[in-house]
């Protein structure tokens, strides 16, 4: 039996979609599945350093892995008129120069956040600090992600919606890329055809039975969250929409990329479609 590594964050919408594995309710031939959960900019920055099979990414980071990942159709998370916030203590006024903590150098929001706040002072840590370091005036504002959107404290208003400022910049009412997964590209190509379909399955079987793996989730303290808060939080990143990419979604990403190339945070402009997995290749096997 191989083992195969796959690392995720720790945050719900991740969990609930590997978790069909981790039940056993989905598996792969001659395969056993192991995961590790780490903060998001952990994960982007082990996938620069090539140290995982299979890993979680902001779509931000990919245009730097691509010699070393394609990325999977599968398990994907973006905003449909919600996503990240920018937060701050009530009654605030930020100046131009405002101190602010962002999740990680190679997120997708610190991209977007960079782009529209050029003269903010930029501080990252982890996502889990963020809110402490607003309240306790460490820092001006700082970039809430994950479930912490849903569950801020109260003294804490939003100074701006990622969403908003995404539209401003991509100029089209397209879906905000946040998340998703890409895999090796040491890993035979007839084995990542056969990963990208186990982990499709399992975001799918995930989602058919959405109410009893969310219960099980909660009985073992999963997830971080109470029960209202995790049905709402999986209806926003852990969709139907995050079973497999469709054809707007992929038109997000690549403007998402344009931008960066355009903000000189990618030294070439990359088209999505041209890295993912040649599936054709299984049809050419076969034949």
């Amino acid at each position: 039996m191989n083992k195969t590594l796959i690392a995720h964050s720790p945050d719900a919408d991740d969990i609930f979609m590997y978790y069909a594995i981790k039940f056993g309710w989905v598996d792969m031939e001659d395969t056993v599945f192991d995961n590790i959960a780490e903060d998001i900019q952990t994960l982007n920055e082990k996938a620069l350093r090539g140290e995982y099979p299979i890993v979680a990414i902001s779509f931000a980071l990919y245009p730097h892995i691509k010699d070393d990942y394609a990325p999977l159709r599968t398990a994907v998370s973006f905003g449909e008129g919600y996503g990240p916030k920018i937060i701050k203590k009530k009654g605030t006024k930020l100046k131009r120069n405002f101190k602010v903590a962002l999740s990680g150098q190679h997120t997708t929001n610190a991209m977007l956040f960079r782009i529209k706040y050029p003269d903010a002072r930029i501080t990252y840590m982890n996502f889990l600090d963020i809110e402490k370091a607003v309240l306790d005036g460490d820092v001006d504002a700082g970039v809430l992600i994950h479930e912490s959107i849903l569950t801020y404290d109260d003294s804490l208003e939003v100074e701006a919606e990622m969403w908003d400022i995404w539209q401003e910049l991509a100029g089209n009412d397209l879906p905000l890329p946040l998340g998703g997964m890409a895999i090796s590209r040491s890993i035979p190509l007839n084995k990542a055809i056969m990963y990208e379909k186990t982990l499709t399955k399992a975001v799918d079987v995930a989602r058919k039975h959405k109410e009893k793996l969310s219960e099980m989730l909660l009985e073992r303290n999963l997830v971080r969250i109470d029960a209202p808060t995790l049905d709402k939080y999986l209806e926003l990143y852990a969709n139907d929409e995050s079973i497999t990419l469709s054809e707007l979604q992929i038109k997000a990403i690549d403007k998402l990329y344009e931008l960066g190339y355009k903000h000189g945070f990618y030294d070439t402009l990359v088209k999505f479609n041209d890295y993912t997995i040649p599936t054709e290749y299984e049809e050419l096997r076969k034949g």
